[in-house]
């Protein structure tokens, strides 16, 4: 089955047949992020000289009569904990705010080898430690289909950049459902890559076995161009083993006698939109000849607490380098080096990400570490070996991204656990380490977007896209996809 949804495709032709020049499209995009950014606050630095030198070589190229590379001249956003030569990457930090590193994380290399247009960082939570992009030090990002909602979080800016059209594609990174909670609040596609297909050099850390760079786009094509692009192997990451197999070059393959497994326990305590949807994309798939297998996978009820005793542990130790010794912030006034370091961690962290060190600091240490952290340890390797289990009898999972669609803002101050919960059904697979997308499946009573989710065994990427890209298929050509008006008409 063949779709037309690809922006990418549709931007390249538009520039390879010279209806528009790629200075013209990229100005189209500047101009659209000045004045949509005002609400949104999906930028938190806009690169444009940078923007304007590469769409000038892509122009001077198609002057010469080459043909362009996937992603040459397309204009993207860089979620701001993905290290960028000579511009500033804070992590929406205080404590980073001034930080310009010194070489690029393999992910923006190998983007800017293909010409990628770079528009700008885009907003999160602090070091990525949050579900709503509230916790930055430049205030929240917000939803295009509704500013008074939050994005998601953490990579809700590039979620927001994507669906308020002032980026082509975006890339964000998922430690616990970074990329797909914000996409499915958004309404646009998220991919979680297996852990190890994409490198994570030079993406600065919040929870090492966890972290995953991975793309958000507005059509499941435009991920699978992404995710082929960037999952490279990469000899400066010890995790690296790059794709098994073209994502892109496996779309369009029948999916009938797929066997999609329906794990009970993900679908306990959702919202009733949500269910709904969820029944409907169900639907969807019998009438494309997917086979339907009820499951159950009672561990994954242990997800939550194991997540967060051990992404909070891996945060202790890696932000224990900020010290106000080396780079980024650092108080004026101090007594000795004791004091320094004490006054710069304390103002220089948000809340969140203080809470997140001290929990982490809490069940590392002596007399508690077996009853945590070794604990947790162990339960996740339980959690690994039954989602093998369920592997055995089904090609793909299906599942809400997050219990309930996007939220007003201020509400993760009002109702913390709640916020917390939204990484329900996206924390096991980090766990496990499995690839996963979120693509919109329908909107709730308010008009929100909701997303549906497929999880796939490891290194199956090109399955769950291609099980994503028929159900994508079916649902827009019935109208159930709904574009922001906003940003760039192409």
């Amino acid at each position: 089955m063949e779709t037309n949804f690809s922006k990418i495709k549709a931007t390249s032709k538009l520039l390879s047949s010279k209806q528009m020049s790629c200075e013209e499209l990229t100005k189209q995009y500047l101009a659209s992020i000045e004045k949509e950014n005002k609400v949104l606050n999906a930028y938190v630095k806009v690169t444009e000289e940078q923007a304007l030198a590469t769409a000038k070589k892509v122009d001077e190229k198609i002057m010469r009569g080459e043909s362009l590379l996937p992603l040459e001249g397309i204009p993207m956003s860089l979620k701001d904990n993905i290290s960028t030569k000579d511009i500033e990457t804070t992590c929406c930090s205080k404590i980073l705010q001034g930080y310009t590193p010194i070489y690029n994380a393999t992910v923006w290399d190998l983007l800017q080898n293909q010409n990628a247009v770079l528009l700008g960082k885009t907003n999160m939570d602090e070091f990525a430690m949050g579900s709503s992009s509230e916790t930055s030090c430049f205030g929240g990002s917000f939803n295009p289909h509704n500013p008074n909602h939050v994005a998601g979080g953490s990579s809700g800016g590039a979620a927001s950049s994507v669906s308020g059209n002032i980026a082509v594609f975006g890339l964000g990174s998922d430690t616990g459902g970074s990329i797909r909670q914000p996409a499915s609040f958004c309404g646009v596609v998220g991919l979680k890559p297996t852990y190890g297909t994409v490198s994570r050099y030079g993406l600065i850390a919040y929870a090492s076995s966890f972290d995953q760079i991975g793309p958000i786009t507005t059509s499941v094509e435009d991920a699978a161009l992404v995710f082929d692009a960037i999952a490279q192997h990469d000899p400066m990451d010890s995790t690296s083993q790059g794709k098994k197999e073209s994502a892109a070059a496996s779309l369009s393959k029948e999916i009938k006698g797929m066997k999609i497994g329906i794990v009970k326990e993900y679908f306990e305590g959702i919202d009733g939109d949500v269910r709904t949807a969820m029944e409907k994309s169900i639907e969807t798939y019998r009438q494309l000849g997917a086979e339907i297998v009820e499951c159950s996978i009672p561990e994954i009820k242990y997800g939550l607490p194991v997540y967060y005793i051990l992404a909070c542990a891996e945060a202790s130790s890696n932000l224990g380098r900020y010290d106000g010794i080396r780079y980024g912030y650092k108080v004026p006034h101090y007594e000795d080096i004791n004091e320094m370091i004490c006054k710069t961690r304390s103002e220089g962290f948000g809340a969140e990400v203080k809470h997140r060190i001290l929990l982490g600091t809490y069940v590392l240490s002596a007399g508690y570490y077996d009853a945590y952290y070794k604990k947790a340890q162990n339960l996740r390797g339980v959690i690994v070996n039954a989602f093998k289990r369920v592997f055995e009898a089904c090609d793909v999972i299906l599942a809400p991204t997050v219990p309930m669609t996007s939220f007003e803002r201020g509400q993760t101050q009002k109702d913390a656990v709640q916020t917390y919960q939204t990484d329900i059904c996206t924390v096991p697979v980090n766990i496990a380490g499995l690839p996963a997308v979120s693509v919109p499946c329908g909107f709730d009573s308010k008009g929100l977007p909701i997303g549906l989710q497929l999880i796939g065994n490891n290194f199956c990427e090109s399955t769950i896209l291609n099980a994503a890209y028929q159900f994508e298929a079916a649902t827009r050509e019935n109208g159930a996809f709904k574009a922001v008006e906003m940003g760039v008409a192409l």
